[in-house]
């Protein structure tokens, strides 16, 4: 039995604040019981629901020294779906209303967390032969497995993964600090080790130590190899090219399944959905105030409003894009510019658009079994989990040929028959323009089409069942 631990900052249905939390929620089922025990450890937030805390267990307690100070780390943990997880308890580190915030804290809190979770684990009985981290958070544990924890019996032979979800977010701050905290000698802060640019980085630590760095797709994997991807680190990223794989994320197909799912009018499946499909739009028409017709093409937006996700190009490019037969269904939160701008166009263009400036799982879900197609003209995109749900809803994604986007969707080829979707290659607001109305043009006029789209994009599999496969590969490489 090979034993697998992720160590996470997030977890669904814990704590969730984006993508990452999908994928180590749900990322662990899907292994195969008999072969691998996958374990998933986490911060106890004050900010997570009641419920959960109320469904924890105690199991230890013990003080861990954090360079010259005494810390307390508690252990809880329950069972969940089959997984056991454990959440590392201090409420100095764990409390505020939310899992992250000031830069200068969560360096403090997150050498805490990783330094905890490794020393909880003999005291829990758990002796994992591979400890898979993800994101900066946990940078710091392959550093800590090859340094303070080297010497001891029980880790000597730990190997280690750091996945990379999004390179952009590295956890830097000055090296002075970063050594104060971690108690690590001076020997790491160098430039072939932790030190970046004149700072200490807990991302790059991961990378230079842990025995294999994977990202979360393929494209990524290369893209990030050169500087306009690489964040400053696309240097290392090569340098290690021998242990960088990318595998594509997944989506949960239970959760994210238009033939169950409570949250949308009318359920559908493949074959049905040339039939049923029409009335979540209609239901969706009504509820936001949009003009009632069928026959209106309609875009759908679920995204945070930030730069990365493209939205300077829709921003740039909107005025024009309502001149056309479209509605616009936006839902997200973000920068203010862009929040303010969506505001604006759903006022100029009231029954056209629909800016809806907060969050709702449920209007997501609405959104992704209302629309005819999902726009996501990405800078960049790791993986991108938004255009896997709505080619799981029968909702045609448009989106730029980026990371996991030119991954998952296949451009439409009008002479092969083929494609799941729409896509344009260049960071540029008419390219993606030209891809809308092109896209809206299939769906005015030649409907066969736009329906055969449809079973295709219905058709592929992007549950967790083929990402797990290839995990399970490269522990088993290990």
């Amino acid at each position: 039995m090979k034993k697998v631990l992720f160590v996470a900052s997030e977890c669904v249905p814990f704590i969730k604040t984006g993508g990452l939390a999908d994928v180590v929620g749900s990322l662990p089922r899907y292994f195969n019981k008999e072969e691998f025990d996958v374990r998933v450890i986490i911060p106890k937030y004050l900010c997570m629901d009641q419920k959960w805390k109320d469904m924890m267990q105690y199991r230890t307690h013990f003080y861990m020294d954090m360079n010259w100070r005494s810390q307390y780390v508690g252990v809880l943990e329950m069972e969940y779906n089959g997984i056991k997880y454990y959440f590392i308890d201090n409420e100095f580190y764990f409390s505020g209303p939310k899992p992250y915030g000031n830069i200068f804290q969560d360096i403090e809190k997150f050498a805490f967390f990783s330094k905890a979770a490794l020393s909880a684990l003999p005291l829990i009985d758990f002796r994992p032969d591979i400890v898979h981290c993800h994101d900066w958070q946990t940078g710091l544990i392959p550093v800590y497995l090859k340094d303070k924890f080297h010497d001891g019996e029980f880790f000597r032979d730990m190997k280690s993964v750091i996945t990379i979800h999004n390179l952009k977010f590295q956890g830097v701050w000055d090296v002075k600090t970063v050594m104060d905290i971690t108690g690590l000698p001076k020997y790491y802060f160098s430039p072939d080790k932790l030190e970046a640019y004149g700072d200490a980085n807990y991302l790059k630590g991961g990378i230079v130590y842990a025995d294999a760095v994977t990202t979360v797709s393929e494209t990524y994997a290369e893209e990030i190899k050169m500087p306009f991807y690489g964040e400053g680190l696309d240097g290392l990223m090569r340098a290690r090219a021998n242990c960088l794989r990318g595998i594509v994320n997944g989506i949960d197909y239970d959760e994210y399944n238009p033939a169950t799912d409570k949250y949308i009018v009318q359920n559908y499946d493949a074959r049905t959905f040339r039939k049923e499909k029409i009335k979540n739009k209609r239901a969706l028409q009504e509820e936001l105030g949009l003009e009632r017709d069928d026959k209106k093409f309609m875009i759908g937006i679920v995204s945070r409003l930030t730069d990365q996700k493209g939205f300077d190009l829709i921003n740039y490019i909107m005025d024009e894009m309502c001149q056309q037969d479209v509605q616009f269904v936006i839902l997200g939160t973000g920068e203010e510019r862009y929040e303010n701008a969506f505001r604006h166009f759903a006022w100029k263009y009231s029954g056209k658009v629909s800016a809806n400036i907060y969050y709702s799982e449920a209007l997501s879900h609405k959104i992704y079994a209302s629309c005819d197609a999902f726009l996501m003209p990405s800078l960049f995109e790791p993986c991108g989990l938004s255009q896997l749900m709505s080619l799981r809803y029968g909702t045609v994604p448009i989106v730029r040929e980026t990371g996991g986007l030119k991954d998952t969707v296949q451009p439409y080829n009008e002479f092969e028959g083929t494609g799941t979707g729409f896509s344009f290659k260049n960071y540029n607001a008419h390219e993606m323009f030209n891809s809308v109305k092109y896209a809206k043009d299939v769906y005015y006029n030649r409907k066969r089409e736009w329906n055969k789209i449809i079973d295709r994009a219905m058709g592929a599999d992007y549950s967790w069942n083929s990402s797990a496969k290839k995990y399970e590969e490269m522990y088993r490489w290990l």
